[in-house]
């Protein structure tokens, strides 16, 4: 047991919650110390800037054209560095998007324009809605949706990532440190409770340090809402509308900021609850992350049986579901693995098409980067073996551009020009 000495000087044994409440501090006061010395002198995160070479491969010209709009001064001018070697902030790159999407409308270029700024139209284009799900840890769902949501910002498009896991993994990968940075009612719950204390979506959202890329963030007091739920099912009176019920409070919150952003990225937790079920009914497409391990393989043949069940439940009381896709993506996966190899044969020989065809490799180039909370997105080439880091960058490329390239089609943009 835990000692500690009283005010005589003696030994005495804490009880367990107050020697857990001690660790808790003592591990979150370090936490924060950690993060002052990794991001001063605001403790908070920022972006890298980006080469020419990088911001024309994301804009999607060349490098040369990039070099004759600066020396022209022509759009938004990037920092110069030594050696007259040219940096973009996204913000940069966002703003020459829009710059060069103009000049392409101008000349009547209406695809070209789509292809620089790539923002949903609203009247024919739905909000993408994409929830990243399993019921077991350890499968690299919260390391999905950041990437997921960091490459749709790269892109152009207008994201909002939601932390739906009350461990709030996702808002510590953007720097938020939950039992610091949020007081109550920060969280999705503020917008999805039940009394009068119920806040506007657009009130929690906050600015990350991605131009194009918000986040509601999360944190302990999500659980509210698995509580709280089963009582208002207990007291729902007959009056009550499908919109008064739990599986469509998620749903409503998105719609009220649906004009702001393109996609929503929601990291769910990993458990089947109300929670999850709500994150569901409110999305328009699903990621279900795989580890192609046979124990992680049963246990989600256990969460589809469960979902399944549960969503039928919830169909039958006048939710709706329809999915835009519905895939599963390989994570954590390690090629010269040969029962990891079999296991995902396995996958596709089972689930076909609706297995994504770019699996995530396992990497250390990812697992570095998340000592410091960053992604791959965030840290230069130039901190890890090259090999390596271009291994990893290339898997997760592939990955993204097949979301990406999905949600297009949800859209209808398969032809040229069809959306613009």
């Amino acid at each position: 047991m835990d000692m500690a000495a009283d005010q005589a000087g003696a030994p005495r044994v804490l009880p367990a919650d107050e020697a857990i409440a001690a660790d808790a501090t003592q591990l979150s006061e370090q936490l924060r110390v950690m993060r002052d010395r990794l991001f001063p002198p605001a403790a908070q995160k920022t972006l890298r800037t980006f080469s020419s070479g990088e911001a024309a491969r994301l804009i999607g010209v060349s490098d040369g054209y990039l070099r004759q709009l600066s020396i022209a001064g022509e759009g938004p001018q990037p920092e110069t560095g030594v050696g007259g070697r040219r940096f973009y902030s996204l913000a940069d790159i966002n703003a020459l998007r829009h710059y060069l999407a103009d000049q392409a409308r101008a000349k009547g270029n209406l695809s070209k324009a789509r292809s620089y700024v790539k923002w949903r139209n609203p009247e024919q284009e739905h909000l993408q809605v994409i929830a990243v799900t399993n019921f077991k840890g350890g499968s690299g769902k919260t390391t999905t949706s950041a990437h997921m949501a960091q490459h749709l910002a790269l892109s152009g498009y207008r994201v909002l990532a939601v932390d739906l896991d009350p461990q709030a993994s996702l808002s510590a990968l953007f720097g938020y440190q939950p039992e610091i940075d949020l007081s109550g009612n920060d969280t999705l719950y503020g917008a999805i409770r039940y009394d009068e204390e119920r806040r506007p979506l657009s009130d929690i959202i906050r600015k990350t340090y991605f131009d194009g890329l918000d986040i509601v963030p999360g944190n302990l007091e999500l659980h509210e809402f698995e509580h709280t739920t089963p009582r208002m099912l207990a007291e729902r009176g007959p009056g009550s509308t499908p919109d008064d019920f739990f599986f469509a409070r998620i749903q409503g919150a998105l719609a009220s900021v649906a004009d702001d952003y393109d996609v929503v990225v929601i990291d769910c937790p990993p458990q089947l609850g109300f929670l999850t079920l709500s994150a569901l009914c409110a999305s328009t497409s699903v990621i279900v992350t795989v580890h192609p391990q046979m124990l992680d393989v049963a246990s989600m043949s256990q969460f589809l049986y469960m979902t399944a069940d549960l969503l039928s439940v919830v169909r039958s009381a006048g939710g709706t579901l329809n999915f835009d896709f519905l895939r599963y993506l390989v994570t954590r996966y390690e090629p010269n693995d040969g029962p990891q190899t079999q296991i995902v044969g396995f996958l596709r020989s089972q689930f076909g098409s609706r297995v994504l065809t770019a699996p995530m490799v396992k990497s250390t180039a990812i697992s570095d980067a998340g000592l410091t909370k960053q992604t791959l997105y965030e840290v230069g080439r130039d901190n890890f073996t090259r090999s390596t880091y271009d291994r990893a960058m290339e898997a997760l490329t592939s990955v993204n551009d097949e979301i990406e390239t999905l949600i297009e089609e949800a859209w209808g943009r398969n032809e040229a020009g069809d959306g613009a």
